[in-house]
This record gives C-alpha cells, sequence and structure tokens, in this order.
C-alpha cells in the first residue's frame, strides 16, 4: 500500500467519532417493501464479463452446462439474482439482435468498438441470454437499441421474445425456441445523453415515445419500459422527461458511478487511507442524488407512478496493470464491500419510489460478484456483501434512528461514520445490516427496540486482514464472511463490537 497519510488527517477523523453508536430500531413502523431488484445485476458485452465469465461454449474443456460455465453459473445461484441487464451499456447501441440468433457457426462476427475493440462472433444473444435467466431464475432485462438501431428492429426484438404466433415466433421456433420467454423489463435506449445518441433531453423524451409506442405486449407477457434518465446530479434531464414522457414511461433511470477523479481513478488496490475516505465519502453522495431526483419526480408525478431505476451504479478504478483498457478489469478489495454495503443501506430508504438497483457489473469487469481466469474463480468481497445482503430482498423496510458522529474526507467532504439498515421478512424474521466505515476505530454498538425483546441472534460478519484485502486466484480467500458471536443481550437490548472496516448482518 502506499505510505500512510499523515497522522493529523488521520487524528482528525478519530476525533468525530463517539466511542459508542446508538440504534433505535423502529420495528413497530415498518415502510415500503424492499423490491429484489434493488440487488440487481447488469451483463455488458464488455471485456471478458459475457465471454469468459459467463459463457465459454459447448466445446470449452472449462466445465459448463450447455455453454455457461458451472461455477459461475452456481455462484449466480447462491446470490438469488432477481434481474439482469443486458446487453449494455454503451454496446446496446451498436448491438443487432438478428446477429445473435440462428446456427452459431452463421453468426457474423463484429468489432467491439466501444471496448477495446474486440471482436466479437455473437455465440452469445438473444437465446443464450433469456435461458441464462431462466436458469438463475431472474428477471430480464433488455437494453435496447435506440442509437443505431431502428424502431421496427426494436419492435420485432420484443415480439421474437414474446409473441405466442406470427412470423417472429415462426422465426424463434425455427431456432429451437418454441415457447415465448416472460421478458418483463425493456429499457428503450442507454445513456443517450452520452453513447446512446448524443441526445437532448427534449429530443430523446420524444423518441422513447416513439420506440415505445412501437414495442408491444404479446399475450399475458407485460413490458416495464424504461425511459433513459440522468447521468448523477442532471435534474434538468429528469425535469424534461417528466415534463413531457412521464405518461408513457413505468420507469425512468439513473447512473452514478463512484469515481473521484475521471482523469485519474486511482488504484483498485494500492491507496491510502485519505483515498479510501474520499472513496467513501464520494459514494455516499448517491444519498442526495436520489432524494433530489425523486423530488422532481415526486412534485409530477405524487401518486408515484413512475419508478426510478439505478441501472448503473458501483466503483470505477483504473484497470490493472497490463490488461486492455477498454476491457474495465478492476480488483475487489474490502474497501469495495464497504461501498455495497453503504450504498445498499441507502437504497433501503428510498424504495417506495426507487424499484431497481443494477450494479456494474457482474462477472470480471468494474466492482463486479465474480472474477474468472481460465478454469479458476474467486468471488470478491463484494460478492459476500450481496450475498449477506440477499436478506432484505422482498422484505418490508423498518426504520432506524442512529447516534453516531462524523467522518471527513481530506477535501472536506462529510458523512456519517456509521451505517445501519433493517428489514422484516415475511416469516417475521428481523434483519439489520451495520457498516463500520472507520479505519481507526471499533465501535461499541447498542441497538434498543420499540417492543421487540431479542431472545436469539445470529450475525455473520465480513472484514479482512487490510482495506485493500482482495481475493486471489489459487489462494484462499483473504475477505469471507464468518459466523460472528460477539452479541450481548441487556434488557432487550443488543449489544456487539464491531470491528474497523467491517459489515455485520443479523437475523432476530
Amino acid at each position: 500500500m502506499k505510505k500512510a497519510l499523515s497522522i493529523a488527517i488521520l487524528i482528525m477523523a478519530s476525533l468525530t467519532a463517539g466511542a459508542q453508536v446508538k440504534i433505535a430500531v423502529h420495528e413497530t413502523r415498518p415502510g415500503a417493501v424492499i423490491p429484489a431488484e434493488i440487488y440487481g445485476q447488469f451483463s455488458e458485452h464488455l471485456g471478458r464479463c459475457i465471454y469468459d465469465g459467463i459463457w465459454v461454449g459447448l466445446e470449452s474443456d472449462i466445465p459448463n452446462q450447455d455453454g455457461y460455465r458451472t461455477d459461475v453459473l452456481e455462484a449466480l445461484k447462491a446470490l438469488k439474482v432477481p434481474v439482469l441487464r443486458w446487453p449494455g451499456g454503451c454496446f446496446a447501441d451498436e448491438y443487432h439482435w438478428r446477429d445473435g440468433i440462428g446456427p452459431r457457426k452463421n453468426r457474423p462476427k463484429m468489432v467491439n468498438s466501444n471496448w477495446g475493440g474486440t471482436v466479437e462472433d455473437n455465440s452469445f444473444g438473444t437465446h443464450e441470454f433469456l435461458n441464462l435467466c431462466e436458469l438463475l431464475g431472474t428477471e430480464p432485462y433488455i437494453s435496447g437499441n435506440v442509437g443505431s438501431g431502428t424502431v421496427e428492429e426494436l419492435a420485432k426484438w420484443v415480439e421474437y421474445m414474446t409473441a405466442e404466433s406470427g412470423t417472429m415466433a415462426e422465426l424463434r421456433t425455427a431456432n429451437g425456441r418454441e415457447k415465448p420467454w416472460r421478458v418483463k423489463y425493456l429499457g428503450i435506449g442507454n445513456e443517450t445523453w452520452g453513447c446512446g445518441g448524443n441526445m437532448t433531453a427534449q429530443y430523446y423524451s420524444d423518441v422513447f415515445k416513439r420506440y415505445g409506442l412501437y414495442t408491444r405486449n404479446y399475450g399475458g407477457n407485460r413490458l416495464f419500459k424504461v425511459a433513459c434518465g440522468a447521468s448523477g446530479d442532471d435534474y434538468e434531464w429528469t425535469q424534461t422527461m417528466m415534463a413531457n414522457a412521464r405518461r408513457h414511461m413505468d420507469g425512468l433511470s439513473v447512473h452514478y458511478y463512484t469515481v473521484d477523479n475521471w482523469d485519474d481513478k486511482g488504484s483498485a488496490t494500492d491507496f491510502t487511507p485519505a483515498e479510501y475516505y474520499e472513496t467513501i465519502t464520494k459514494t455516499v453522495e448517491i444519498d442526495e442524488i436520489l432524494r433530489n431526483h425523486i423530488a422532481i419526480m415526486d412534485a409530477f408525478d405524487p401518486e408515484k407512478k413512475v419508478a426510478l431505476i439505478l441501472d448503473e451504479w458501483g466503483t470505477w478504478y483504473n484497470v490493472e496493470p497490463e490488461t486492455n483498457p477498454g476491457h474495465l478489469f478492476q480488483q475487489n478489495t474490502m474497501r469495495d464491500a464497504i461501498v455495497a454495503g453503504l450504498n445498499l443501506n441507502i437504497f433501503h430508504k428510498y424504495t417506495d419510489r426507487m424499484k431497481m438497483a443494477n450494479i456494474a457489473q457482474i462477472v470480471n469487469v468494474l466492482q463486479s460478484m465474480i472474477l474468472t481466469k481460465g478454469r479458476e474463480m474467486v468471488l470478491t468481497p463484494s460478492y459476500h456483501v450481496f450475498r449477506m445482503y440477499s436478506v432484505h430482498q422482498n422484505a418490508e423496510f423498518i426504520p432506524t434512528e442512529c447516534e453516531c458522529g462524523d467522518l471527513f474526507s481530506e477535501r472536506g467532504r462529510v458523512m456519517k461514520d456509521f451505517s445501519v439498515s433493517a428489514s422484516r421478512d415475511a416469516d417475521g424474521r428481523l434483519h439489520i445490516s451495520l457498516v463500520n466505515p472507520r479505519l481507526d476505530e471499533a465501535r461499541e454498538v447498542e441497538l434498543s427496540f420499540d417492543s421487540l425483546r431479542p431472545k436469539a441472534v445470529r450475525a455473520e460478519i465480513l472484514s479482512a486482514p487490510a482495506i485493500n484485502s482482495f481475493n486471489e486466484f489459487g489462494v484462499a480467500p483473504a475477505v469471507a464472511p464468518l459466523k460472528f458471536d460477539g452479541i450481548r443481550l441487556r434488557n432487550g437490548r443488543l449489544m456487539l463490537s464491531l470491528p474497523p472496516a467491517s459489515i455485520v448482518v443479523l437475523e432476530l
């Protein structure tokens, strides 16, 4: 790791921390259900996400099930992936779906001009993606080509996937699939303010309505149409879209990446304490961004008919040395686990409006769940957070109040120095996720309840030898969850001590 930050800055961070964190859990005041789709994933034709990550083909010597890597498939099943976005991203607006159907040997090759100039053989297309979703029990989220595609092309794709009869259904049947798939989520364009067409919000709002009109519902399939939304804090985009197209959309997206400096994003593994604090104080700015977009949507849509969809989020660093810069391959450390926990705790607060979030990306790209190299696979620290937090899927949000200190970055950003979220599942079990983001101090935590008197508690903890610890190929994992026993019951309250830079999920 780089030479540690000066002692003065670490002391400044320490002085703001209280020795104890007090949390009031209001289990008698439940809120909205946390949609499982908040734990969504994103799979783009980018680097080794699809090829080598998910798909190796039937002829590969890597163990596979119908071409899908067996190890990755099983790991994703354990993750309970609720929704999977594909084929992009920027790639979506140069993808023509007819190139990815029919006999694989006849499919045309294409140059992935967005991401590293890789030549792809289109062996992973519509059938391969939708069959994968069926294997995983996940909802497919199709990102449609608006940038370089036509209305007819997207309309025919929807028909091909979901119609029970007609020419497109006959073509699908000829390609080996008689029964239509169920496709719920349809994104009409991606980042149309940039790689998806360099459009203005006013222009795109009309484009969206046109494409949306001709993407039909067939049989019992009902599309949930997502309009391309803003990048970060571009509130004017949201204002324009809600003013011009809200009656035609089911969801409006927003993208937010945790990047402190786009010119030099920093190393994924070699960073100072100061850089760590800049990262986590930057990532929690999503709280204000979500709140402001929601306020605009509330003004136009007080009945909350239009969902907010955060379909790209996560950390973004410089690529690993000696890798293709266009493949966005980065390692994943305990820092990324902290980022994931902080974000998911924030998302839970807004699920009366926010109905989906898709972390970027699922395998081998950016803040991925899984990394592969040849026959080897590792689960990242972020994977473990998503697996531990899966207990919140489709559970009832439980409000909490947290008394803690503040944490300041070197550049003056400020955040609370502890994070908590709680939910109650259909079986009445209460789950509480706790994040101690501080590097320099364990936290003594006291949890009280409205009327609940806990009698039994189970818990898992995720921590690491260092904040830049990561899981390497061929080596025992440095970051993996363990059973957590450090909980005391006292007069109906829970007492526990969280080590520095750790995440705990409790089950009561």
